[in-house]
C-alpha cells in the first residue's frame, strides 16, 4: 500500500481508509493459504485443531451453525457475502453460514453489487463482506497463463520496480523451502526466474493491487454518498500475502513476512482514531471473528480462539495492553509439510516440521526482512528457548497433532504421556 511507504505503486482508495481509521502495522494471517485463512476468519478456530488446514476442506458439521455469519445474523443483523468464499466452494451457498450470497466469485461486478446493497434502505443493522480475488491473478501471470480479470500490458524493464533488499536467502534459511518449490512446478514455477523476471512480477503484481485498489475506491465512494461513517466499523484486510521476490519466493505457504504480514486497517464510527498507525499485535483470522462478534454483541462459542481487538483500536494508544504474541500456522499448498510462527513484540520464531535449520527466530525491530537467523547464535538462546515454550503450550492448548506419532515437531520436547500418545492423530 502506498500508505505504509511502498513508492512502487499507488493505493489511494486504501489509503482513504487508512487515513479515516488506524492502520496496524503488526497484523498476521492465522494461515497464508486461502481456504485455512478464510476458515480461521470465519469459524475463529485456528485451521489444524479443526481439520481445515488445506485448501477444499469443508467447514466440519459442529462448526457450521457458529459460523460468524450465522452468529452475527443471530444477534439481529442481515449479513450478505460477496465474492471469494472458498470453503471449500468458491462461491458461498445462498442462506447458509448465515449469508445471503450477494454476489459470485468474481472481482467483475462485485464493487457494484455492494454499492447497490449499500444503497439500499436497511431496517436492521448490517454486515457486509466484499471478498476481492485480486491480487490473487498473479499465481496465473507466473504460470504465463491468461488472467481471469484481464491482462496486465507488458512495461519497459525500466518501468519496473528495483529487486527487494532481502532478495537473496539468507544462509541459514530453511531448505524445505526450496524442496517445496522443486516439488511443486504449478504453484512454485520461479527457480529459473532471472531478476528481470523478478522485476517484471513485481511490476505486475503492484498493478493488480491498483486494480483492485480502484473497486474498492467504488464502494469506499458508497459509504461516503450514504452517510455511513457515523455508525459503520469498516476493516480492511487480505487473507494472506505473496512473496513478491523476497529471498527469490512468489506465493504463499512460506513463513516469510511479506507472505504473512498483511494490511490491516480498521475505521472507527465517526473516524474515530483517523490516521493512527499502531504496533499492536493482530492476528487477522481468529481476531477479526472475536472482533466482529464484540462489535456486534455476539457471543464468542465455546472453544473458538482469538482477541477482540476493539478496545485497542478504540482507545486508538500504543500504550493499550492487547496479547503477547500471535501464531500462524501453515501446510504448503499440495504437501504435507508443515510451519509455525510465534511473532512476539520483539521476535520472529518460525519452526518447520522437517528439513535443514528448520527452526529460525528473527530480531523484527532489527531486521524485519530475516536476514539473520539467530537460532544459529548462543546469544539468543535464551529467547529461542521461551519461544519454543510458547508454541509448545499453544500446540497443548488447541490440540495440535504432531507430524507423525511419537513425535514432537518441538525442538527439545518430547511426548511424555501414553495418552498424549494414543490422541496424537485424533
Amino acid at each position: 500500500m502506498s500508505c505504509a511507504g511502498n513508492p512502487d505503486l499507488h493505493t489511494p482508495n486504501i489509503d482513504r481508509l487508512a487515513a479515516a481509521g488506524i492502520r496496524f502495522e503488526n497484523a498476521y494471517c492465522t494461515s497464508p493459504l486461502s481456504g485455512p485463512s478464510r476458515g480461521a476468519m470465519f469459524t475463529g478456530h485456528y485451521p489444524d485443531a479443526v481439520g481445515l488446514s488445506v485448501n477444499g476442506s469443508p467447514i466440519p458439521d459442529s462448526l457450521k451453525t457458529q459460523t460468524l455469519g450465522t452468529l452475527i445474523k443471530n444477534a439481529g443483523y442481515d449479513c450478505a457475502y460477496g465474492g471469494k468464499w472458498h470453503l471449500p466452494l468458491l462461491d458461498i451457498p445462498d442462506k447458509e453460514f448465515g449469508f445471503e450470497n450477494l454476489y459470485k466469485h468474481s472481482d467483475d461486478g462485485l464493487a457494484e453489487a455492494c454499492v447497490d446493497y449499500l444503497s439500499r434502505e436497511h431496517k436492521k443493522p448490517f454486515f457486509l463482506v466484499a471478498s476481492y480475488d485480486n491480487p490473487h491473478n498473479i499465481c496465473e501471470y507466473a504460470r504465463h497463463q491468461n488472467l481471469p480479470y484481464g491482462n496486465i500490458d507488458t512495461p519497459d524493464l525500466r518501468d519496473c520496480p528495483g529487486l527487494p533488499a532481502n532478495f537473496a536467502k539468507n544462509p541459514y534459511d530453511a531448505d524445505v523451502i526450496e524442496n517445496e518449490r522443486t516439488a511443486n512446478y504449478n504453484v512454485y514455477p520461479t527457480a529459473d526466474f532471472t531478476p528481470e523476471d523478478w522485476r517484471m512480477y513485481r511490476y505486475t503484481y503492484y498493478r493488480l493491487v491498483e486494480k483492485v485498489d480502484k473497486e474498492i475506491g467504488k464502494i469506499v465512494d458508497a459509504i461516503d454518498k450514504n452517510n455511513l461513517w457515523k455508525n459503520t466499523v469498516v476493516i480492511f484486510s487480505s487473507d494472506h500475502g505473496d512473496g513478491i521476490g523476497a529471498h527469490r519466493w512468489n506465493q504463499k505457504s512460506a513463513l516469510y513476512e511479506e507472505v504473512i504480514n498483511i494490511p490491516f486497517i480498521v475505521t472507527l464510527p465517526g473516524k474515530k482514531n483517523a490516521g493512527k498507525v499502531l504496533p499492536q499485535l493482530i492476528g487477522n483470522g481468529v481476531d477479526f471473528f472475536a472482533s466482529v462478534c464484540d462489535w456486534a454483541g455476539a457471543k464468542m462459542p465455546k472453544g473458538a480462539a482469538g482477541v477482540s481487538f476493539r478496545k485497542v483500536a478504540e482507545q486508538g494508544t500504543s500504550q493499550t495492553p492487547h496479547q503477547k504474541y500471535v501464531i500462524t500456522e501453515t501446510r504448503f499448498d499440495g504437501s504435507r509439510t508443515r510451519g509455525w510462527v510465534v511473532r512476539s513484540e520483539h521476535y520472529k520464531y518460525v519452526l518447520y516440521d522437517k528439513g535443514r535449520y528448520r527452526e529460525q527466530l528473527f530480531d523484527m525491530h532489527n531486521d524485519r526482512g530475516e536476514m539473520r537467523n539467530l537460532a544459529m547464535e548462543n546469544a539468543c538462546s535464551e529467547e529461542l528457548q521461551e519461544h519454543r515454550n510458547i508454541l509448545e503450550q499453544w500446540m497443548n492448548t488447541y490440540n495440535i497433532r504432531p507430524s507423525r506419532p511419537k513425535l514432537h515437531d518441538v525442538p527439545g520436547k518430547r511426548l511424555e504421556s501414553k495418552a498424549q500418545y494414543q490422541n496424537a492423530y485424533k
